[in-house]
């Protein structure tokens, strides 16, 4: 009977340990080689799912990335937050994790789905390994000297995601809503990559959050226990100090949403796809073209704008913009192109953005005026890349 009762009691405390995770672990230093050594997000009963204390995110307008769909989460250790900025990212403490899972919804067989990245449903408490094929997990660390990034990509049992520093092709099969095919080669950056992105100050070059800002976190997002305005919930989780109530930030459009205006939404996409680099702090502030969110001059934001230097990257157009012309615009030919020498973004795509392509052409449409009447000229910026912008 006592052998019996012993036997209980230790199977009741094995189910009890196997029940409670560890915790998050922050790595002051050093580079773990699985993204299992962080615990941050965790596959349990075939989902991935957020660790205790790890807080999900989205964004009013998502990067593109080759139609990958993102988990975003931040952790910060116990008693720290953020201060809040309006208009530039958080000044985080040391000690903050933010992760972003790059993942798709499954088709038939080995296909992926094209579709638009309407942030992550986490009603089943994660995402489901059955309705999800995860490509990779970045990590974007906050250490004592900076942000380090750390790219992990998943492997082919959805088992593990390994360190890959050097980077990693993952071949992707994408079939759209009509059930036409593309084929892709998804490109996870190496850790330079990372920074040619992430090091959006050139004076610095010290790598910075993207995503999370004011303008891109003002929104609601549906937590398990209800809908909630992310900034709130952050104030609330104790992550956030110092941010007003959510009518008093700035908030980004949705794309997607065609209720909101069309420059507005234009303007969203092109600030969180380009203006981390095309600002005037960033690395393409050399060719006059700032296409962020604090931009207003119409020839910043490439209104008859002669490119800084001819070239490739021109397609043989005059501006960069051409009111009422998306198809005498470099804008959109940059965007519509696949030569690595001239796409833009340079980094993150490998397939054409079809809808967002047509939205800011619709945006350039939509344009009154001529270049012919508005003296087209350039932005005074010395030139560095050729066929830049």
């Amino acid at each position: 009977m006592a052998r019996r009762l012993i036997a209980v009691v230790a199977v009741l405390c094995m189910a009890a340990c196997a029940r409670t995770p560890e915790p998050v672990q922050f790595f002051a230093d050093g580079q773990p080689q699985s993204l299992a050594d962080w615990h941050v997000v965790e596959l349990r009963d075939g989902k991935l799912v957020p660790n205790a204390g790890v807080l999900p995110y989205d964004l009013n307008t998502p990067l593109f990335t080759d139609y990958a769909h993102k988990l975003r989460t931040v952790w910060m250790p116990k008693g720290q937050a953020a201060r809040y900025d309006a208009g530039e990212e958080f000044e985080f403490p040391v000690g903050t994790i933010l992760s972003k899972t790059f993942y798709y919804p499954r088709g038939e067989g080995d296909a992926v789905l094209r579709s638009a990245d309407a942030g992550p449903d986490l009603r089943a408490g994660g995402l489901e390994l059955a309705k999800v094929r995860l490509v990779e997990t970045r990590l974007l660390v906050r250490r004592k000297d900076g942000w380090v990034a750390l790219p992990y990509v998943w492997n082919a049992a959805q088992t593990e995601a390994v360190l890959m520093r050097g980077g990693e092709l993952v071949p992707l099969s994408l079939v759209a809503a009509d059930g036409s095919r593309e084929q892709a080669e998804y490109a996870v950056p190496d850790q330079n990559q990372c920074a040619g992105c992430h090091g959006n100050d050139m004076k610095t070059r010290a790598l910075h959050p993207l995503g999370p800002k004011a303008r891109h976190l003002n929104r609601d997002f549906a937590y398990a226990d209800g809908s909630a305005n992310q900034l709130a919930r952050w104030t609330q989780a104790g992550y956030l100090r110092g941010a007003p109530a959510a009518d008093a930030a700035p908030r980004n459009a949705n794309w997607l949403d065609a209720k909101q205006p069309l420059d507005a939404r234009a303007r969203a996409y092109l600030d969180i796809n380009c203006g981390h680099c095309h600002n005037p702090k960033g690395p393409g502030n050399t060719s006059g073209l700032w296409l962020d969110a604090a931009t207003r001059e119409p020839l910043r934001l490439g209104r008859c704008k002669l490119p800084i230097a001819a070239g490739k990257g021109t397609g043989d157009r005059r501006h960069d913009i051409v009111p009422g012309q998306p198809d005498a615009s470099i804008l959109t030919y940059r965007m519509v192109s696949e030569d690595p020498s001239a796409m833009m973004p340079e980094l993150g795509r490998s397939v054409v953005h079809d809808e967002g392509v047509q939205l800011i052409r619709d945006w350039i449409a939509a344009m009154q005026g001529s270049c012919d009447t508005d003296a087209p000229t350039t932005a005074d910026a010395p030139s560095r890349h050729v066929a830049a912008m």
